[in-house]
């Protein structure tokens, strides 16, 4: 696939994922780290989220799990679950996708996880 297409297809995923927060996260980086907005869209986006054995639910799904099991990554979170909210996860799923990471990551990650999930939910 083309440089073109997989910008392309980058962008129509972050919007179907993350909508306007996508969007703001690439525009954020515009004056000063364009390149890094463009590997979001082009290798993320359009070449990793494009893949057809997992669904977009899934994959957000994992994303959340890992940006949670990382700690630190609070912005990341407000994006994906957002985005996950956007595939179709309920917020009982993701609550229950944080419960099943306690015994792995333990309570302090996933309690400052719920916080931003719930802190996203209000805002829903």
């Amino acid at each position: 696939m083309n440089e073109n297409n997989r910008y392309i297809k980058g962008l129509d995923n972050l919007s179907k994922i993350d909508g306007e927060q996508g969007q703001l996260v690439i525009d954020s980086l515009s004056g000063i780290a364009e390149d890094i907005g463009m590997y979001i869209i082009e290798f993320a986006f359009g070449d990793i989220y494009d893949r057809k054995t997992l669904d977009l639910k899934q994959r957000e799904m994992i994303t959340i799990t890992s940006l949670l099991s990382q700690g630190g990554t609070e912005n990341q979170l407000r994006v994906h679950i957002n985005g996950s909210l956007n595939v179709g996860l309920s917020k009982e799923e993701i609550i229950e996708i944080f419960i099943q990471c306690i015994p792995y990551v333990g309570f302090p990650r996933v309690l400052n996880a719920t916080s931003i999930a719930l802190e996203i939910f209000a805002g829903k």
